[in-house]
């Protein structure tokens, strides 16, 4: 396969974006690719050499924030079957990068495999969750991260041993375009002390976000680990604000509501009142933890 002509199976033209994010907004993908396996994903990333097209892996959305004009090159939407396999072995759960987070914190629970249901409530796919280091006050995905196979840069497939890996606070070392998958290490519980901490977890993030609502997740990392980009936002009186069609949550004030009918140029001009506010209040650069495409 040498062009994008050899995958209009799986290649639409001009596919509107806005249906595959939390937002619901934004413009087209000038080629939006579904694809069927690895081989598909080699295949594409071949040709989008060959023909000088940027790509973007689109996931489950929840952290994107797409452009009315839309995105130019290939967005690659990774929800096939192949990159949603959950394999559980022992304490050991293999699972794929399409996987959404929430799906695999409820099925280990279930399990009585102790230590993912910390992060119950974080929107999000597996992949996004590791490459980003998720997590909260009580723990991140990247301390059970055992290896993670990945595409590199030259479209081969490649498995990043725990030695390799580093994470941080909500960061990781894995730059390689595409997560596949990874292996995670959990420890052995009762399920049902196990799925409690997970339900009190949920009701909390319940009543604090603003859910039922077209919204990404977090706007903004938090700049210190002992100041929240949310605590910023309410000493700054943000809460309630609004630009076009874009508010500022009233329940947790680093999120961003957009109203139907609003544009992503509301969005982007409500994040950039917030950043001079909080810039000249507190003396704090907020920076993004959505992708702004």
């Amino acid at each position: 396969m040498n062009s994008l002509d050899d995958f209009q199976a799986i290649v639409r033209p001009g596919e509107p974006l806005a249906p595959h994010t939390w937002f619901r907004i934004g413009g087209p993908a000038q080629y939006l690719a579904k694809p069927r396996n690895t081989e598909d994903l080699q295949g594409l990333f071949t040709a989008s050499r060959r023909e000088g097209l940027p790509v973007r892996i689109l996931s489950a959305g929840s952290n994107i924030l797409v452009r009315d004009v839309g995105v130019p090159g290939i967005v690659i939407h990774l929800e096939s079957p192949a990159f949603s396999d959950v394999t559980l072995t022992g304490t050991t759960i293999s699972v794929g990068a399409a996987v959404p987070l929430t799906a695999l914190i409820s099925q280990s629970a279930r399990a009585g495999l102790a230590g993912l249901e910390v992060l119950t409530g974080i929107p999000g796919t597996v992949g996004g969750a590791i490459r980003s280091n998720a997590g909260g006050r009580q723990g991140s995905i990247g301390e059970h991260v055992r290896k993670v196979t990945v595409l590199d840069s030259n479209g081969q497939v490649q498995v990043r041993q725990r030695d390799e890996l580093s994470f941080a606070h909500r960061w990781s070392n894995l730059d390689e375009p595409v997560i596949l998958a990874a292996e995670i290490e959990l420890r052995q519980e009762d399920p049902e002390s196990v799925v409690r901490r997970m339900r009190k977890v949920w009701i909390l993030k319940k009543e604090n976000q603003p859910y039922g609502h077209q919204s990404s997740g977090c706007v903004f990392k938090n700049p210190t680990t002992e100041m929240s980009a949310a605590t910023l936002l309410d000493q700054s009186g943000l809460r309630g604000t609004r630009v076009g069609g874009a508010e500022v949550s009233d329940r947790h004030a680093n999120y961003i509501i957009a109203d139907r009918g609003a544009s992503s140029d509301d969005v982007l001009r409500l994040i950039d009142l917030i950043r001079d506010k909080v810039r000249l209040q507190y003396g704090y650069e907020l920076e993004l933890a959505i992708q702004i495409w």
